[in-house]
C-alpha cells in the first residue's frame, strides 16, 4: 500500500504541472515577445448569430492581426490557401492558413461547425474523391509541394482553438493538419509557448504512396511550455499526435483521443519535461510510439532526463511521463501508413524504442494483440542528413546489426514502468506475446518493472521481468537479439523484410485501407471566454486579456 500511495502522489504532482504548465502556456501570451499593446482587437471571419464580421477568409485576418489579437471565425467550410499565395519557406510546403506572428489567437465558434478544409475550394466538406483532394502548389519541376493545414512557424504565444482541419495531405512534403513548427530538421528549437484546445483533425481520403494525411497535431523544435488538450485524431499516416526534436519539449498533451492513425502518438527524439496523460489510444496498428532516431527530428537520442540534473516529480531523474492513459485494441492493420510508422508493431499498446529515463505509470492497457507495453531498441538502417550524427547511438554498429544495414543504433535503458493495471494483452498468442516485453541489452541503469497488475496474473518476456527487475537504477538487460521476443518483434514489424504467416509467428497484414467517421466532438463550452468584448462577444462581465 506504501508503494501504491507514493505512486499517486507522483501522477498527482505530473498532473499539477500540466495545469500549471497550460496556465503558463496561454497566460501573458498576447505578446508574444513583450511587444504588444495595451487593448488587443477582435477580428471576426465569417457571420455568427447574422452579424457579420470584417474577414471572409481565415488568413485575410491574421496577416491584418498584431501581437496579442484575437481572430474569432464562425461556422463555415473555409478552403484556406495562403501555400498557394506564396510557396515555401526553407523548401518545405507551408500552411493553407499560416501564422508567423507572435501572440494570435485563434478561435473557432463552433469545434465542429468551423472546418479547415484542404480539399479543392468549391467542394463539399472534407470530400473523399481523388478529384477533390489539393495536392499543394506546383512547382517548377512539374511536382506538387503538399500542404500542411494550420502552420505556426517560429511564432511563440499563439493558440488555436475549438475547430476542425481535415484533408491537408502530402504530396513533395506537408500532410500535417495543425502544426506548431519551431524550425522543422534545422537541430534547434525556434518555438516557445504555444497552446491547442478543443481541435479535431481527420482525412477522409487516401491512396497508397501519395496524398495521405501524415500527421494530426504535430509540435516539433519547441521550447514550450506548451499544451495541447480536449484534442482528436483520426486516420494519420503517420501518427494523431506527434512531439519531437525537443531534448527539453516542456510540453504537455491532455485528454487526447486517437483512432485508426498507424500510431496513435509518437515522439521522435523528444524529452525532457513531457507529459502525455489522461487520453484514449485505440485502434490504432500501435497505440503510442516513443523512439530514438537518426534523423532530421535531431538531437537524438529520446531521453526523459529532467534538465539540470533536477530529480523530477518521482525523484528518480525523470520527467518524461506516460500517465493515467486508456490504450486499448490497438491491433487494426487497415490504417493509412507510411515511412518508419510502418515499422509500428501491430497490436501493440505502446513500444518505447531506442528511449531512456522514461516513466510509463499508472495506465490502463487491455486488449493489445501482441504486446501490451513493450521496450526495445531502435536500429535506423537510414541515411542520415547532415543535421544527425548518431549522437546518443552507436554508429555503424559490426556483427549482426552491421549486415542488416544498421547505421546508428539506440538501445533503450533507465525506464521505469509501474502501477500499470493491464488485462486481456497477447490475444494474438505467438510465443511471448503478452503483457510486458523487453529487449535490451546490459546497461546501467537497466530498465525497470514493478507493481503492474493483471487480474490474470502479468505475463512477460523474458519470464518474470517484475523479479528479475523490479529494482531500479541497477544494472540489467533484457533479451538478445536474436532471443524469441526479438524474432516476434521483427516479424511482427516487418522491419527487415517481409515476414510470411506461419505456425507461432503470425500477425495480421494490411488487406485495404479503412478510414473511419470523424464523429462529433465536445465544442468550447463558451467560445467568448477571455474575448475582450466585441460584436459576437457582448457580456459586459467577459474579462479581457
Amino acid at each position: 500500500m506504501r508503494r501504491w500511495m507514493g505512486r499517486l502522489a507522483i501522477v498527482s504532482v505530473a498532473l499539477a504541472m500540466v495545469g500549471a504548465s497550460a496556465a503558463t502556456a496561454t497566460a501573458g501570451a498576447d505578446d508574444g515577445h513583450g511587444h504588444g499593446h495595451d487593448r488587443p482587437r477582435v477580428l471576426l471571419v465569417g457571420s455568427w448569430n447574422h452579424r457579420p464580421g470584417q474577414f471572409s477568409s481565415i488568413q485575410a485576418a491574421v496577416d491584418t492581426a498584431r501581437a496579442g489579437d484575437w481572430v474569432l471565425v464562425a461556422p463555415g467550410d473555409y478552403h484556406e490557401r495562403a501555400d498557394h499565395a506564396n510557396d515555401g519557406h526553407a523548401g518545405d510546403a507551408t500552411g493553407g492558413v499560416m501564422i508567423t506572428k507572435p501572440g494570435i489567437h485563434l478561435r473557432g465558434m463552433d469545434r465542429n461547425r468551423v472546418v479547415v478544409d484542404g480539399t479543392q475550394p468549391g467542394s463539399s466538406p472534407c470530400a473523399s474523391s481523388l478529384a477533390a483532394q489539393d495536392p499543394g502548389p506546383a512547382r517548377s519541376d512539374g511536382s506538387t509541394a503538399g500542404r500542411n493545414g494550420i502552420e505556426v512557424f517560429k511564432a511563440s504565444g499563439v493558440s488555436v482553438e475549438n475547430l476542425t482541419v481535415c484533408n491537408f495531405l502530402r504530396s513533395g512534403g506537408g500532410g500535417n493538419e495543425i502544426w506548431f513548427n519551431g524550425g522543422d530538421g534545422s537541430g534547434t528549437t525556434g518555438l516557445d509557448s504555444y497552446s491547442g484546445a478543443y481541435l479535431s483533425t481527420t482525412s477522409t481520403h487516401w491512396a497508397s504512396g501519395a496524398l495521405q494525411a501524415e500527421y494530426g497535431l504535430f509540435a516539433s523544435n519547441v521550447n514550450g511550455p506548451g499544451v495541447m488538450i480536449h484534442t482528436y485524431a483520426s486516420n494519420m499516416a503517420d501518427s494523431g499526435y506527434y512531439i519531437g526534436a525537443c531534448p527539453d519539449c516542456q510540453s504537455w498533451l491532455v485528454d487526447a483521443h486517437a483512432q485508426n492513425n498507424a500510431l496513435g502518438y509518437s515522439g521522435t527524439n523528444s524529452g525532457g519535461r513531457l507529459v502525455v496523460a489522461l487520453s484514449e489510444w485505440d485502434h490504432n496498428k500501435t497505440g503510442i510510439s516513443t523512439n530514438s532516431q537518426n534523423n532530421d527530428d535531431a538531437p537524438s537520442p529520446q531521453d526523459g532526463s529532467c534538465p539540470n540534473g533536477a530529480p523530477g516529480p518521482g525523484g528518480i531523474g525523470s520527467c518524461t511521463y506516460f500517465v493515467g492513459n486508456w490504450i486499448h485494441d490497438n491491433n487494426n492493420p487497415n490504417v493509412p501508413g507510411s515511412g518508419t510508422a510502418e515499422l509500428g508493431p501491430v497490436g501493440t499498446g505502446m513500444v518505447l524504442s531506442g528511449g531512456r529515463h522514461d516513466t510509463i505509470l499508472a495506465n490502463r492497457v487491455e486488449r493489445n494483440g501482441a504486446w501490451g507495453l513493450l521496450l526495445v531498441p531502435f536500429p535506423d538502417t537510414g541515411t542520415p542528413p547532415p543535421v544527425a550524427n548518431c549522437a546518443g547511438g552507436v554508429k555503424n554498429p559490426d556483427g549482426l546489426l552491421g549486415s542488416l544495414g544498421v547505421t546508428c543504433y539506440f538501445d533503450d535503458f533507465g525506464n521505469e514502468v509501474s502501477g500499470n493495471v493491464l488485462r486481456d494483452n497477447g490475444g494474438f498468442a505467438n510465443p511471448t506475446n503478452g503483457d510486458l516485453g523487453e529487449i535490451s541489452g546490459l546497461n546501467t541503469p537497466g530498465n525497470c518493472w514493478h507493481d503492474n497488475v493483471d487480474p490474470n496474473g502479468v505475463t512477460s518476456a523474458p519470464a518474470d521481468l517484475q523479479t528479475t527487475h523490479a529494482t531500479c537504477g541497477v544494472a540489467n538487460q533484457g533479451a538478445g537479439l536474436t532471443d524469441p521476443l526479438s524474432l516476434q518483434v521483427i516479424c511482427d514489424t516487418e522491419a527487415f523484410g517481409p515476414c510470411p504467416p506461419t505456425a507461432g509467428q503470425s500477425y495480421p497484414r494490411r488487406t485495404a485501407v479503412t478510414l473511419t467517421p470523424l464523429p462529433r466532438q465536445p465544442t468550447m463550452p463558451d467560445p467568448c471566454v477571455g474575448v475582450p468584448r466585441n460584436a459576437w462577444c457582448t457580456r459586459e462581465d467577459r474579462p479581457w486579456r
